[in-house]
């Protein structure tokens, strides 16, 4: 059995809990026409936004988890740190969605992805620091332009929110969309590892 097993095993149900309460969050409509969805749309755009940020963090925590070859105390405290940001998504979805263009919500739901990724660059830095300069992972691993900028994007989205939050949305709409295809790297290194060793 793979050392990051119970730990990938424990972080896939916690995002499918996460999931299921911000599914839970939408409401079905009180008539039958196309018109009575108008009001829930914003929730629902809302809805789809956070989905695809917990598709992306669950995603790349599986690449980055299937190379990792040692974990520690500091691993596991890290990654329920990163939970706990994540499992705040629903409130976070469901506050914003129901107050679309209110900059207090919009501001929110920008320090939550804030915090998620600061935590992922937490989790990431500690499992480097548990591997030899000789690993694959190390090897592999750094800080890609996508980590740089994401957390300047979110500041200034928070930022901006109090000014025009319909700028904001953007904002988060666009980093979600650059994390849309997942960090290669891994993928490549595991392929070349198994070719050499055929």
């Amino acid at each position: 059995m793979k050392k990051t097993s119970r730990l990938e095993a424990f972080s896939d149900g916690v995002l499918a809990i996460i999931i299921t309460i911000m599914v839970l969050e939408l409401k079905v409509p009180k008539g039958a026409d196309l018109a009575a969805l108008r009001p829930l749309l914003p929730v629902f755009l809302g809805y789809i936004l956070s989905f695809v940020y917990l598709g992306i963090y669950w995603s790349n925590h599986h690449h980055l988890l299937h190379i990792t070859e040692k974990i520690s105390g500091g691993v596991l405290w890290a990654n329920l740190n990163l939970l706990f940001w994540l499992s705040l998504f629903p409130f976070a979805t469901a506050w914003m969605g129901n107050n679309s263009s209110v900059a207090i919500p919009t501001a929110f739901y920008g320090c939550v992805l804030f915090l998620a990724a600061f935590a992922w660059f937490i989790l990431q830095r500690l499992i480097l620091a548990n591997h030899s300069s000789e690993s694959l992972l190390v090897q592999i691993m750094g800080v890609s332009f996508k980590e740089k900028i994401s957390p300047v994007l979110y500041l200034a989205a928070i930022f901006l929110a109090f000014i025009k939050p319909w700028i904001s949305d953007i904002i988060y709409v666009g980093v979600a969309l650059v994390w849309i295809i997942p960090d290669r790297r891994i993928e490549r290194a595991v392929a070349e590892r198994q070719k050499d060793e055929a």
